[in-house]
């Protein structure tokens, strides 16, 4: 694989969402798993039957396209991956941006607000690289430490964020009204 990360601009998030962000749902995180990740433990998920389909950019508001009529997108970061002419990879961060209600609790800190990788690309590095990118960047813009949030229900991107020096600031459960089942989970590693 010959990787490379470059700098978008928003004019190009309709090629950015070509990457599916979906995945199964094959377990989960409950209250135990919190409690030993925000002690920086070992944690066990919990088996979800049956298993499911997700997918954010399917929610209204979510999709990569609706970005831009809802956000001032002057202080985020848009990456693409690619490997030759093919792309397999993109994540967002948000450098202070006082509208993001994520951040306003966060002094000094970034948001990265969407990482993705091709199903088919996925556990070969990719998520890893643009993370590191994503960690450069908002480094060099002045932020001191990088938050992200999940679900309990995304334990992959847990296991991920978990294995890359995050730690779980905390679960909110009730935080999605419109998903009342999936908790919130906040996580942040210094930079």
């Amino acid at each position: 694989m010959s990787l490379m990360i470059v700098e978008e601009p928003p004019t190009r998030l309709a090629d950015y969402a070509k990457v599916p962000i979906g995945f199964t749902v094959a377990e989960m995180l409950d209250e135990r798993a919190w409690a030993a990740l925000t002690r920086d433990a070992p944690f066990e998920a919990v088996a979800v039957s049956p298993t499911y389909w997700k997918d954010y950019d399917s929610y209204p508001g979510s999709h990569p396209s609706a970005w831009p009529h809802l956000f001032d997108l002057s202080r985020w970061i848009i990456l693409a991956a690619y490997d030759r002419e093919c792309r397999v990879g993109g994540a967002t961060v948000i450098v202070e941006d006082p509208h993001i209600d994520l951040l306003r609790d966060c002094s000094g800190c970034a948001l990265l607000w969407d990482i993705r990788v091709a199903p088919d690309a996925r556990r070969q590095g990719i998520g890893t690289a643009l993370l590191e990118a994503v960690e450069r960047r908002a480094g060099e813009r002045g932020a001191c430490s990088l938050r992200v949030e999940t679900q309990d229900i995304n334990v992959p991107a847990c296991r991920f964020y978990h294995a890359h020096g995050f730690s779980l600031e905390r679960a909110r459960p009730g935080a999605y009204p419109t998903l009342p089942n999936e908790v919130q989970l906040l996580w942040r590693k210094p930079l």
